[in-house]
């Protein structure tokens, strides 16, 4: 059987050079797609030429912080100018902050809303004119932390509502006019770089939660997220929309 179900096809994934959004590349680029990753600093390029020089398919890296507007352009501009076209989009970039409500500032919140809530509008507005029509995918990485969140997450918790908000309109508004389907995918909590720079004080809040996972008392691996992805990217998939996919091995269930 050919595993290639989305060759020829074309995906940006924000936040791409590592952790959740690295895996999803891979996984798009294992099932045949062609993949921008997109890493936000000069001294991550790197990492993102890593990224793609472990893929069996064509990428482009392209550096683009998204905490500033210019950036989703920059994604989008690389992606049409190589292969002309859009076929999937992951909003995958974010940044959390945990700190008490007391010590949350406003860099705090200018930071996580620009990334998390701006970067995710502003990367979706800009696919849209590319996006093919009738078999476009647009996936929005959330959090369980969006409907369940923990202490010490004011911030973050609010602009992941704010990115499921976007899924549950966008999945209603944008089908109509482009033939795509919208929707979202809510990682528990993961073993990546991002989570184990919580630092341990906010480690002490989550292991307890942690432990209490049905499947098992453990994070979850990023490639066990990024097929969850994958899924909701493939032709056979063009029926489901507005869905909200919780991966987090039952430690929330809305």
């Amino acid at each position: 059987m050919d595993n290639k179900t989305l060759s020829g096809k074309v995906a940006i994934v924000s936040g791409s050079s590592s952790g959740i959004g690295a895996a999803i590349v891979r996984e798009l680029s294992t099932r045949g797609a062609n993949t921008v990753i997109n890493y936000p600093f000069p001294h991550l390029k790197a990492e993102a030429d890593g990224v793609a020089a472990s893929l069996p398919c064509p990428s482009v890296t392209v550096e683009a912080d998204m905490s500033t507007t210019a950036a989703p352009q920059k994604l989008v501009d690389a992606a049409v100018a190589r292969w002309g076209k859009i076929d999937i989009l992951v909003n995958c970039v974010a940044l959390a902050v945990n700190k008490p409500l007391e010590e949350q500032t406003l860099e705090d919140w200018d930071l996580l809303v620009n990334i998390n809530g701006r970067g995710t509008f502003l990367l979706t507005q800009a696919c849209l004119p590319h996006l093919t029509k009738g078999s476009g995918r647009i996936v929005n990485i959330v959090s369980i932390s969006g409907r369940g969140p923990p202490p010490n997450q004011t911030i973050y918790a609010g602009t992941k509502g704010m990115v499921d908000s976007f899924t549950k309109c966008w999945a209603k508004e944008l089908p109509p006019k482009y033939g795509c389907t919208v929707n979202a995918v809510s990682p528990g909590p993961t073993k990546t770089e991002g989570f184990a720079a919580a630092g341990e004080e906010q480690m002490k809040v989550l292991q307890p939660i942690i432990e209490c996972t049905p499947v098992g008392p453990r994070m979850a691996e990023p490639e066990e997220i990024s097929f969850a992805v994958g899924f909701l990217c493939e032709e056979r998939a063009r029926w489901i929309n507005g869905a909200h996919i919780v991966a987090s091995g039952g430690l929330f269930i809305d």
